[in-house]
């Protein structure tokens, strides 16, 4: 029990800070540990997280959150996935939908058998197959319930919400729960001259805070992780090059697109979320193949309706830092490194790593040995993202500009090209280990990509190919009924979550 953490200071609100504090609100006995978290009003955030994948759904169960009251609060529409403009080729798109692909038959996965009927010519779009693809293009949501077999018992979803407000929400949780908030800019860190491990931070104020386990959610800044501890950074732009997005708000649609769009231009692509009181767009881009200037005003020029704000310009390197556990601090969120909201990642890595620090929480002695097992899965995972992101920019048959033509030639990391190839030869993908992305996921991109396969599983020659034409028309049929059952998605909202 005298080994036990007595104090955890996190540095910083904002998305990270908020979520970390609300998850360990849930977890900490406050009779014998106690929790604050200090911020600064006068410090932004970045607040451009506002798209998440099905994965926060286990978040929200920890926390016991009623999914209307979230959803209402944070001014929340759903998502079924994203669709991807541009990518391949202009005038080309395709969507990553969540959820499943097909039915599986005879213990072989589906897509194999709709890979067989799609080189003959005899199969639809890949998304037709998949209820939230068909569900997203019709703007159709409703939540998964008992349906028996049917598609409607297996809705994979995840959320569109203001982050600022997201933040406020959990802050609000947080602190009915016994998190201590203290307003404060932090100015300097005082580390122990033997072991290197952080004391206290200290505020513009002239006020000292100590605490035996610091969680820096300080943003891009790593006030603790970098600044105070050196902890150092991989720098990975030359894999994924754009380091600047322009991001501005903008009034509604009129439909509620139950989907994330992201759109390619010529030096990166821009980001389309639907929120129920505005829109949420960026344009993320490459300051080597394209000016600030220039950026800004093709995100202007490919609004919905008028901003509803100036644009705010965002610096980043892609990266990650080179622990993200370091001594008695732990980095989460942007202070642990950036992947570019390509994939809707950045939410979820503050939710892994606030789960991982559930499964090693520490005592005061801080063993090593589970330090670096924390980092070496958290390693694992944000390389697993980064090379799913690569994917993207490297599989393009786009040459109108040289941002395109880097990415289509540049060397990549060799585990892609490995699954790449692995899905040219025989239409095969393998999840690796624990990976955040699954099989179903990379077949959506690569295919959607371009990226077409010789063969497929032999084992699939087994049935007929008029049976497999049957039977691909069975699922088809099934998820359009499906769909038509749906109400639209302002429907849904309007009756379940809306907005006051």
């Amino acid at each position: 029990m005298q080994e036990n953490i007595k104090k955890i200071l996190i540095v910083g609100g904002g998305t990270a800070g908020w979520m970390t504090a609300a998850a360990l609100s849930k977890v900490i006995d406050h009779r014998f540990c106690t929790v604050q978290l200090v911020e600064s009003e006068d410090i932004g955030t970045v607040g451009v997280g506002e798209a998440t994948i099905p994965i926060i759904q286990i978040f929200n169960k920890l926390l016991d959150l009623d999914e209307d009251e979230f959803v209402r609060k944070t001014q929340g529409t759903f998502k079924l996935g994203i669709e991807f403009v541009n990518w391949t080729r202009i005038g080309q798109k395709y969507i990553h939908a969540f959820g499943d692909v097909g039915k599986d038959m005879d213990a072989v996965q589906f897509y194999h058998y709709w890979l067989k009927m799609a080189q003959l010519g005899k199969a639809e779009d890949l998304g037709r197959y998949t209820i939230a693809g068909v569900a997203a293009a019709k703007g159709k949501f409703m939540r998964p319930f008992d349906a028996g077999n049917s598609p409607l018992s297996n809705i994979a979803y995840a959320f569109h919400f203001d982050a600022g407000l997201y933040a406020k929400f959990l802050k609000e949780f947080s602190e009915q729960r016994g998190v201590l908030r203290k307003e404060g800019k932090v100015v300097a860190t005082d580390l122990d001259s033997t072991t290197g491990f952080i004391k206290s931070v200290r505020l513009e104020s002239g006020e000292s805070i100590e605490a035996d386990f610091f969680i820096d959610c300080s943003g891009f800044r790593g006030l603790l992780i970098e600044d105070a501890l050196k902890t150092g950074y991989d720098d990975w732009s030359h894999w994924l090059p754009c380091d600047r997005a322009w991001a501005v708000p903008c009034e509604s649609a009129e439909h509620l697109t139950p989907y994330t769009r992201s759109t390619a231009h010529a030096a990166g692509w821009q980001w389309r979320i639907p929120l129920q009181h505005r829109t949420g767009n960026g344009h993320v881009f490459s300051s080597k193949f394209m000016g600030e200037d220039e950026a800004r005003s093709i995100l202007l020029n490919n609004l919905d309706g008028k901003p509803l704000a100036e644009p705010k310009l965002l610096r980043f390197v892609t990266g990650k830092r080179k622990k993200i556990w370091n001594k008695n601090c732990l980095s989460i969120g942007l202070s642990s490194g950036f992947m570019e909201p390509l994939e809707s990642t950045s939410i979820h890595l503050i939710q892994s790593s606030i789960g991982r620090l559930m499964s090693f929480f520490p005592n005061k002695s801080f063993d090593q040995v589970d330090i670096d097992e924390f980092n070496r899965q958290a390693d694992f995972e944000v390389e697993k993202i980064r090379d799913f992101l690569i994917l993207h920019y490297h599989a393009t048959e786009r040459n109108d500009s040289e941002f395109w033509n880097y990415c289509r030639t540049m060397p990549i990391p060799p585990q892609l090209t490995q699954k790449i190839e692995q899905f040219q030869k025989n239409g095969r993908i393998f999840r690796n280990s624990n990976e955040m992305f699954s099989d179903l996921s990379w077949l959506e991109v690569m295919y959607g990509q371009g990226i077409r396969p010789k063969a497929y599983h032999p084992l699939v020659d087994r049935m007929s190919e008029d049976e497999i034409a049957m039977r691909l028309e069975s699922v088809k049929s099934v998820i359009d009924k499906s769909v038509d059952y749906m109400p639209t998605h302002e429907q849904f909202i309007a009756a379940n979550c809306k907005a006051g």
